[in-house]
């Protein structure tokens, strides 16, 4: 960064004026391979570290458990940065699991060592363990924050009111040398722990002042390019019940672990229009995607080996794969599909479940 756009960061820093100069972590912008014309993200859902090798496993086969820890977590992590090499790793909440966790700055690093170690940038968001232990949400994001080779964020320059911490959006540009313009929107929100109003029960929900900020958002991108978007947040929507066997891809073993309110983030997200597929987590042996209106609704699957599952179900991880347009001479064009797949931790890391959440229209 130059000497002048640095003064330029610090200046709109400290006024809380979004510009795109003070992208964090500037040296890390995402951008679209050169030789293949592909972004792949890898999603993490509710690893649920806790103390390492101190911490059991839970519903693992008989024979898995007196050798089962947090370690398998860490090794799963490893395995699919090797395998996948991916251009982001988005972890998507219950990161550590905080009711076990003894020092949850240690646990936080150690869940998220395998993504530091990589070089590879990484983004998180918070579900609704993360901030059970001696931390508040807010210190746990701000712990997050300042961790290598994050582009996590706090929550947005320039926003002086909003809800939760971690809400924040991040563009991917076209393979190096193309126009700086972004090509594909990620966005990232916090969907908060448990209701805080006395009258509803069960788990918190996106507020308002969080879509008023997606909506802001997504407005001010579609105006530079009609490039397609993704979210990645922790609790699924109420409309992820709206699927059955016959209309989704991967299986359902569990209740929609959503809000016992719907506060219409999904009517806010198909009136935008930018956003095609939904990724979450929460409820760790679900793992399908079912499209409704136009956006694909994901779970990642369960990863973590210290979270619930079902024994003998495979953890799993979410892989999605956006493609450029090749050209008739030879360059890259703008996004053109949007497929994904998933990865269980067998042997082989066996690929399952291929399929397309989007494909550019003429």
């Amino acid at each position: 960064m130059g000497r002048l756009q640095g003064i330029i960061c610090l200046l709109s820093i400290l006024v809380l004026i979004n510009d795109a100069t003070c992208s964090r972590n500037d040296e890390q912008r995402l951008r679209f391979d050169k030789n293949t014309g592909q972004f792949r993200i890898l999603q993490v859902a509710d690893m649920h570290y806790a103390n390492g090798n101190k911490t059991p496993c839970e519903d693992v086969l008989p024979e898995q458990f007196p050798t089962c820890s947090d370690l398998n977590t860490t090794l799963f992590i490893e395995r699919m940065i090797h395998a996948e090499k991916p251009d982001l790793i988005v972890f998507t909440g219950d990161n550590i699991y905080g009711p076990d966790t003894t020092d949850p700055v240690a646990s936080m690093n150690a869940a998220f060592a395998p993504a530091v170690s990589s070089n590879i940038p990484w983004a998180a968001v918070l579900g609704n363990h993360d901030q059970e232990s001696t931390l508040s949400r807010q210190d746990v994001m701000k712990h997050i924050v300042g961790m290598k080779h994050t582009l996590s964020r706090l929550n947005p320059f320039g926003v002086d009111v909003i809800d939760g911490f971690g809400n924040y959006n991040l563009q991917v540009q076209g393979t190096e040398g193309s126009d700086s313009v972004s090509v594909l929107n990620l966005y990232f929100l916090d969907s908060g722990d448990y209701s805080t109003v006395s009258s509803i029960p069960g788990y918190g929900w996106i507020k308002p002042s969080q879509q008023f900020w997606f909506q802001e958002t997504s407005m001010k991108l579609q105006k530079n390019s009609k490039a397609p978007a993704l979210a990645y947040f922790h609790i699924p929507l109420p409309e992820y019940s709206s699927f059955d066997v016959s209309n989704f891809t991967g299986v359902k073993q569990e209740g929609i672990g959503s809000a016992s309110v719907n506060s219409g983030f999904f009517t806010t997200l198909v009136e935008a229009g930018d956003v095609k597929a939904v990724f979450t987590g929460h409820d760790h042996i679900n793992d399908f995607c079912g499209e409704l209106n136009g956006i694909s609704l994901c779970y990642g699957g369960g990863f973590g080996y210290h979270a619930y599952g079902k024994a003998g179900w495979s953890r799993r991880a979410r892989v999605v794969v956006a493609a450029l347009e090749n050209k008739l001479n030879g360059s890259w064009g703008t996004v053109e599909s949007i497929k994904t797949y998933k990865r269980v931790d067998d042997e082989d890391l066996t690929v399952i479940d291929n399929q397309v959440l989007w494909i550019k229209t003429p």
